[in-house]
């Protein structure tokens, strides 16, 4: 019995968009086997009669060459096999003409991306993907598309959205960042082609041309050391700041991690939560007071951020969710009344680190070590306003 391939609106499901996916259907033996096309329609849009898109319907002719396209592809595949003397199936048929990957549209891909991140208990970094998710869908409705509808003007239009909403150039291009890491994810599994890789053209790199200031001068990391707390959430706050900036800029996820088992001699050591990358520092006195301050024999954190009831990745990371958010609000109240230049948060101080070896003559190759950065490059990121200050200091010798 010959095989019949068709397209049909399977209206029996209504995606999150309130349309129905357009499905490849094909018939051998008295057996049926559907494929997603990978694109959906509303159902009103679609001629049931002649089994196309109705002439009103948006992108009807992209639509129409899409079906024609894979009707081929799978038509050709039955030719080949019945040259080759080969029995097939509607099932095997379709499989033979699938990738291996059952993600198809810029939606699954993303969701796909997000389940993996979580696999690997990187849960902190999947709730960031999770929000520029939502960021998306809610620039474009819904991410039920092909990635060729993803190219240079549909990425100018988003970026110029998120410019109308007053949102900062690093957010921006955190959130296409993550867009261009789900293109590699689909570029990496053969399911899409190179050319459809708009970020040839659009290089997130011109987001980043202008970098906030996060340093603030080594008198004034003194003034917040020497800074007495009212609460002791304040007095964590203040702690936390200064022992990131005695300990080469840890941050506070690491931080919050950090157990007795880290102290070995004289040394802190571990393997930073972002990069992975053995750090290995000195501790120095103050930050060995601010240790023993916190000492807990009931508790393996030397912190008292997380506690032993925080077990799953889950509950590790809404705690440290829950804590950063407190001690930065406390940080930047600090850093009004010391009336310091920029906001004042756990960051500053990775930062402050940085710049105040720099300006001591450290090489940045050291600082980056330090750091536990992947590139020197990274490093430079956070000096690019030091050296700025530099040069216009440099300037007024001109005159």
């Amino acid at each position: 019995m010959s095989e019949t391939v068709k397209v049909v609106c399977y209206k029996y499901k209504t995606l999150s968009n309130g349309e129905s996916p357009l499905m490849i259907r094909v018939c051998k033996n008295g057996k049926k086997k559907y494929q997603s096309l990978g694109i959906s329609i509303k159902v009103e849009q679609w001629d049931f009669k002649a089994n196309q898109p109705k002439a009103k319907c948006p992108n009807r002719d992209r639509i129409i060459l899409l079906i024609n396209e894979k009707i081929s592809e799978i038509q050709k595949a039955a030719l080949d096999k019945k040259i080759a003397g080969k029995d097939f199936t509607a099932t095997t048929l379709i499989e033979s003409t699938t990738n291996k990957t059952t993600c198809k549209t810029v939606g699954e891909y993303y969701l796909t991306y997000i389940q993996n991140l979580k696999k690997e208990n990187r849960i902190r970094y999947a709730g960031m993907f999770e929000v520029s998710y939502s960021s998306f869908i809610k620039f474009n409705k819904h991410l039920d598309i092909p990635f060729s509808d993803i190219d240079v003007a549909w990425l100018k239009k988003y970026e110029m959205w998120m410019k109308e909403q007053t949102l900062s150039i690093s957010t921006i291009s955190t959130r296409i960042r993550h867009l261009r890491a789900v293109f590699n994810l689909a570029i990496a599994e053969h399911a899409i082609k190179n050319d459809c890789y708009p970020f040839h053209t659009y290089k997130v790199s011109k987001l980043n041309r202008r970098t906030a200031k996060r340093a603030i001068s080594k008198k004034d990391v003194l003034k917040i050391m020497k800074c007495q707390g009212n609460t002791p959430m304040e007095c964590l706050a203040i702690d936390i700041f200064a022992f990131s900036y005695l300990n080469a800029g840890i941050n506070f996820i690491d931080i919050a991690k950090l157990k007795h088992s880290n102290i070995i001699g004289n040394q802190l050591i571990y393997n930073r939560e972002k990069t992975k990358k053995l750090i290995n520092v000195p501790l120095q006195q103050q930050a060995i007071e601010i240790i023993t301050k916190y000492k807990n024999d009931k508790s393996p954190y030397l912190f008292p951020v997380l506690t032993p009831f925080h077990k799953t990745e889950i509950q590790i990371a809404n705690r440290l969710h829950k804590v950063l958010a407190k001690i930065n609000k406390h940080l930047k109240e600090i850093g009004k009344k010391l009336k310091l230049p920029i906001p004042l948060t756990t960051y500053v101080a990775r930062h402050s680190y940085a710049t105040v070896l720099k300006r001591a003559g450290v090489s940045t190759s050291i600082i980056s070590e330090s750091l536990g950065h992947s590139s020197e490059k990274i490093t430079q990121v956070y000096l690019d306003s030091f050296n700025n200050e530099q040069i216009n200091e440099a300037m007024k010798n001109l005159l």
